[in-house]
């Protein structure tokens, strides 16, 4: 796939999206490897950037040559995403991996009002809805079971809900930064400035850093591959779309989290809750939708 900030010999807009849908169905694996890492949250987020630097520096180095001094916004980007991965990585410890994934993608309502308030693009009403619907069934999905599962749900699900603050920070800085970099170079960067960040936060916080068997470096080695693959992923798809769709689509995740959450640790899925994401789904569909009724008439 082609790294460039411009729109030269641009894939159609369907990749994007399936792309994005990829990537956000990978994402939604890493509250279950976050479990099985046998390392505190601030660790495991701390293996996951680790485990991802070197092939990230393959991929920049192959995509964009010799490595340059890193951007002002990535380096926001980095920033941002360890905060990300901090605050969720301790909401999954404190609450269930629905609610903790469910909670975190608030992201669309931040982002749609920053774009609104501060860049001066109103969205369409359609698009409102489809933002209201996602959400909605998102919420609908953690609901059911009240706090849910966990050692301190009401401090896990507000840990949670601050990641949405910054995961929408980061998609406004990936999004920005897109149009001028390739997505290898802003993860490798954004990662250079995670480690070192999440490492210092797992010492002061006296975790558990080194996994205590081979099943928790598995999980290790597993968020690493995941970040490159679904990060990446969606980074990439990010220069292609409007940010504010592709946080939007995002909201897949609780679903698939939700899934392998009742597979792997027996979190029940009710009516409810499969209702939720029925109707977050239903949400994602019709954000695509709205969004491409916006631009087709300017083509």
């Amino acid at each position: 796939m082609a790294e460039t900030g411009t729109k030269a010999a641009e894939p159609p807009r369907w990749q994007a999206i399936a792309v994005l849908l990829f990537g956000a169905c990978v994402i939604g694996l890493s509250p279950i490897f976050v479990r099985l890492t046998e390392t505190g949250p601030a660790a495991a987020g701390f293996w996951r950037l680790a485990f991802a630097l070197p092939l990230l520096a393959i991929l920049t180095r192959r995509a964009n040559g010799p490595f340059r001094r890193p951007s002002g916004i990535a380096l926001l980007a980095g920033l941002a995403f360890t905060l990300d991965l901090g605050f969720w990585h301790y909401g999954i410890k404190f609450t269930s991996v629905t609610n903790a994934t469910v909670l975190s993608n608030l992201t669309p309502v931040v982002v749609t009002a920053f774009a609104w308030v501060f860049l001066k693009q109103p969205p369409r009403p359609l698009f409102l809805l489809a933002v209201a619907v996602a959400v909605g069934g998102s919420w609908m999905m953690a609901m059911e079971k009240g706090g849910g599962p966990g050692l301190d749900p009401p401090l896990g699900n507000l840990l949670s809900a601050t990641t949405a603050l910054w995961y929408a920070l980061y998609f406004l800085a990936i999004g920005e930064g897109r149009k001028t970099e390739g997505a290898s170079r802003l993860m490798f960067w954004s990662s250079v400035v995670g480690i070192p960040l999440l490492l210092l936060a797992a010492l002061v916080l006296r975790e558990q850093v080194i996994p205590l068997g081979p099943a928790g470096w598995a999980a290790c080695l597993g968020l690493g591959l995941m970040h490159v693959a679904g990060q990446g992923s969606i980074a990439w798809a990010m220069g292609r779309l409007p940010t504010s769709l592709a946080s939007v689509v995002v909201l897949v995740q609780p679903v698939v989290a939700a899934w392998l959450g009742y597979v792997l640790f027996a979190e029940a899925i009710g009516p409810m809750q499969a209702l939720g994401a029925a109707v977050a789904l239903a949400g994602v569909v019709l954000a695509q939708w709205a969004s491409r009724r916006k631009v087709q008439p300017a083509a």
